[in-house]
């Protein structure tokens, strides 16, 4: 026997669907188990019964999804010959598989989501999908008016690539102080931005991606598992 599960989150988990659209699946009587037409998508499922949906077998691989609140001096990939990667603050039993989605420099700190699927990872990064990243950052000299107008028409860089519009809010009672918005994550791009405008980044935290935020009760350095709720919310609009 295998694990029990409900019937519509057996399917979004296979991606077939978000909860709510393989729930109108079941109710319109698409979905068969062992042969039987079920209606009830809440009805629990042992892990190994057959499942149809729309006569194609379905397969269902649970994945595995945490949020990390990145500590500095941490590396964004899964090995690395000379420096320590975030896998690294997991147990060694649960890194099979895991590799950070995107990347976060390693002074940088912050949201970085580890997790072991593929596709939401290349939905989540890829430039089509337009998922807004928000962080908080501090810079060694006040940003103005102007800085954030250039944000809104496009930063162009050293390089001559034109970013797309992003928006800058700095603080009220401190102008070393904003929260950057951006859809795009080309390499060092709020650091570069910032440099366009003759400032430098003194710190970098990234405190969400799409509709995740950051757990503010995490600390740096530890991890949990999303919610379902979180992993729904995330997927909701990519």
């Amino acid at each position: 026997m295998g694990d029990k599960t409900r019937l519509d989150k057996y399917l979004a988990a296979s991606r077939a669907g978000s909860r709510s659209v393989v729930r109108e699946f079941i109710k319109k009587g698409l979905v068969s188990v062992n042969g039987s037409v079920c209606r009830d998508p809440a009805m629990h499922i042992d892990t190994e019964d057959e499942v149809l949906l729309k006569g194609e077998n379905v397969s269902c691989k649970e994945h595995v999804y945490y949020m990390l609140n990145k500590p500095a001096g941490y590396v964004s990939a899964t090995t690395d010959d000379n420096e320590r990667t975030v896998l690294e603050l997991f147990p060694e039993n649960l890194q099979k598989g895991l590799f950070p989605v995107g990347r976060l420099d390693k002074d940088s700190v912050g949201l970085l989501i580890i997790c072991d699927d593929g596709s939401l990872a290349h939905r989540l990064t890829s430039p089509a999908k337009h998922v807004d990243k928000r962080y908080l950052i501090r810079t060694n000299a006040p940003l103005d008016d102007d800085d954030v107008h250039a944000f809104e028409n496009g930063i162009i860089l050293a390089d001559r690539t034109k970013l797309k519009s992003a928006h800058l809010l700095p603080d009220k009672d401190d102008k070393c102080k904003a929260i950057v918005t951006i859809s795009e994550g080309k390499y060092h791009q709020i650091k570069r931005m910032i440099a366009s405008r003759g400032k430098k980044v003194i710190y970098l935290k990234r405190l969400s991606v799409g509709n995740l935020e950051l757990d503010p009760e995490l600390a740096e350095g530890h991890f949990r598992r999303l919610t379902d709720e979180e992993i729904n919310s995330l997927t909701s609009r990519i």
